[in-house]
């Protein structure tokens, strides 16, 4: 489970790069009952914070990238962003944006590993991060989908150190990989990797990406609300033995998430 300790390599915040921000806000306010609270700085500062109950959740900004496609981005917390950035390097991973200062709130960096997925790291200054996870409208999961499982276990264990553990999908779905923080016992499981044929990675043009799944009380009311404010739906609701009812949807600019009701709720 992904709690708000943010031990070394646990996501620690998230944020949503989007071609529209306040059609986002709309959308996910209503799929996930969010609030959006906006910056202040002007049309250069476009974007803000949502919020669940008055809790942070996640961010939202402009999407400014050329090329970029929307997409959620998963910060990873590290105690030392330039120490993870030139392990980054040495791993084979590129990185996006050096190490960087926001003011007293923590530093950041971006990077790709080695075949393309995208990720980041937070240093938390005062700001820490999500003050809600494992709770309804809030991150529960992350997953990567990659089209070289061993390679990106390797890297990442380089990166962060993570622990894996392998299960197999029933049906002959494939392997799931299991991923918790180094030095901490499986309960703290924080997300998973799956193979993929490139070809099945459409969404990227075959390279991996890391997406988020959030926890919400009902699945297909969140399905329902999604597809009335023009998401859509890649996979599902299904059930899941042992995991709960899921969904892999798009909002309407194509960024990738998933929704999840716990089996235990």
């Amino acid at each position: 489970m992904i709690t708000t300790d943010f031990v070394a390599g646990s996501p620690c915040w998230l944020d949503l790069g989007t071609p529209d921000v306040p059609a986002a806000a709309a959308f996910y306010g209503t799929v996930l009952g969010w609030e959006y609270e906006a910056m202040e700085g002007g049309e250069d500062m476009e974007g803000g914070m949502f919020r669940r109950d008055g809790r942070l959740v996640a961010g939202l900004g402009k999407l400014t990238e050329a090329g970029a496609r929307s997409a959620w981005m998963v910060y990873y917390c590290v105690t030392d962003a330039d120490a993870t950035t030139r392990a980054v390097q040495q791993a084979g991973g590129t990185v996006r944006v050096a190490p960087m200062e926001l003011e007293e709130w923590g530093r950041m960096a971006q990077y790709s590993d080695p075949l393309g997925a995208q990720f980041a790291v937070w240093q938390p200054g005062s700001h820490r991060g999500v003050e809600l996870v494992d709770a309804p409208g809030s991150l529960s999961w992350t997953e990567l989908y990659t089209s070289d499982a061993a390679g990106a276990k390797d890297f990442y264990s380089k990166v962060f150190g993570w622990q894996y553990s392998d299960m197999q999908l029933p049906g002959g779905g494939g392997t799931y990989t299991l991923i918790t923080p180094a030095g901490q016992t499986e309960e703290r499981m924080q997300g998973g990797l799956m193979e993929m044929p490139k070809e099945h990675l459409t969404l990227t043009n075959g390279r991996p990406y890391w997406h988020p799944v959030f926890d919400v009380e009902d699945c297909d009311a969140a399905v329902a609300r999604l597809k009335e404010k023009g998401g859509t739906v890649q996979m599902g609701p299904d059930d899941a033995e042992g995991v709960g009812r899921l969904a892999v949807c798009l909002d309407p600019a194509n960024a990738d998430f998933v929704v999840l009701k716990p089996a235990q709720r």
